[in-house]
């Protein structure tokens, strides 16, 4: 679990309800990495937890042993599971899917970015470079994630003991192969969304807005300098983050932010809206938010950039511009403010792309034919 409820922990808990209501037993495993702390020691644990765990493998077999599950599915190891966790699938005969969330596999701290830039020097087994970038700010952390990526792939924990992996794009597809994972072990599966009964009618909706977490990555500094060059349009920003206190002491006076929102009140917030801006400035996954927006029949603004492109159609479901450029965002969000059918057609369109791509009903039959896969392969 993250300090911030993000996208993944939403995607993991929706997956199993999802499959508990089909019928499926799930027997859930998860640990919180909020219990290590800041002291030294929790440091130090999530250090050496995060190379390799024999006492996860141990935990996990035990699990293994009793249960006898059809198939494992993983969402994230680190810090406190470990690739261990997988060696003791496969010592077992166990298949396992793997969901790859962020850029674990190709970058040390799952991002792709240093110093708010998207970085790639790690690629290709070059994680030094973590170290000497000092990624993440705090020397001995970089170390520990340069070390645990090194290891992983030296011994090939991943790419020897995970069935299938599951790509949430083409883009991060495309990144897996490029780690050397073989293209042919990769599955594209977006996030699901729950679709409403009914679409709201964005012509009338009286903001714009943002929601989501507030990282330097998120680009919300180029939405706010956006909307410093739109007095005139309300904009709503809902969320929280490392940096959202330092957003709201510079936000121009049109910027409202509204908090952190439950599942019920973030609808209803999507149903007041206009359309929803994605600014974010890294390599994105697949953004929860543009579903959800598309869902409800709003259109999106989003940045051209990582798997952004292959969910937000460019002129069909909504505007794409370039990450960071504030006066391009800005005359894409005047356009919609101003077009009020233009956002009604989009967004009819992002409703219908939701319901045909990212529906539960959808994303139920990719998962089984996923999993019926990695136990016909398991059993040859």
């Amino acid at each position: 679990m993250y300090r911030f409820r993000c996208g993944e922990e939403t995607v993991f808990d929706t997956t199993v309800n999802l499959l508990e209501h089909k019928g499926i037993h799930v027997s859930v495993v998860t640990r919180d990495s909020r219990n290590l702390g800041e002291s030294v020691f929790g440091k130090l644990r999530a250090f050496a937890t995060g190379i390799y765990s024999p006492s996860a493998y141990k935990f996990i077999a035990g699990i293994i042993k009793r249960k006898k599950p059809d198939v494992v599915h993983v969402h994230n190891l680190y810090p406190l599971f470990s690739p261990s966790v997988l060696v003791a699938c496969q010592q077992l005969d166990v298949p396992v899917v793997m969901t790859c969330h962020n850029f674990r596999l190709t970058c040390p701290t799952g991002t792709h970015l240093h110093n708010g830039a998207v970085c790639e020097l790690c690629c290709g087994g070059r994680e030094y470079w973590c170290v000497l970038k000092n990624c993440t700010g705090k020397i001995f952390e970089s170390i520990g994630y340069a070390l645990r990526t090194a290891v992983a792939r030296k011994f090939r924990l991943f790419h020897n003991n995970v069935t299938l992996f599951i790509a949430l794009t083409e883009f991060a597809k495309n990144r897996l192969i490029k780690a050397g994972l073989q293209e042919e072990r990769i599955v594209v599966v977006p996030n699901m969304v729950s679709i409403p009964d009914s679409a709201t009618d964005p012509s009338s909706g009286c903001y714009a807005a943002f929601a989501g977490l507030m990282y330097p990555e998120k680009g919300v500094d180029t939405l706010l300098e956006a909307t410093a060059l739109l007095p005139e349009m309300p904009v709503r920003l809902a969320g929280d983050g490392a940096i959202r206190i330092q957003l709201v002491q510079k936000a121009p006076k049109n910027a409202e932010f509204v908090g952190l929102l439950d599942r019920g009140r973030l609808a209803g917030f999507y149903r007041k809206a206009r359309f929803i801006v994605v600014p974010s400035e890294c390599f994105e996954m697949c953004p929860l938010v543009i579903s959800e927006a598309m869902s409800h029949g709003l259109p999106v603004i989003a940045s051209n950039i990582g798997g952004l492109p292959e969910i937000v159609e460019d002129g069909v479901t909504g505007l794409l511009f370039e990450p960071g450029n504030a006066d391009e965002l800005a005359k894409k969000m005047k356009l919609l403010w101003e077009n009020p059918d233009l956002c009604r057609q989009m967004g009819k369109a992002g409703r219908e792309k939701a319901i045909r791509d990212y529906s539960e009903d959808v994303y139920y039959k990719r998962l089984m034919a996923v999993y019926k896969s990695v136990i016909e392969i398991n059993q040859k």
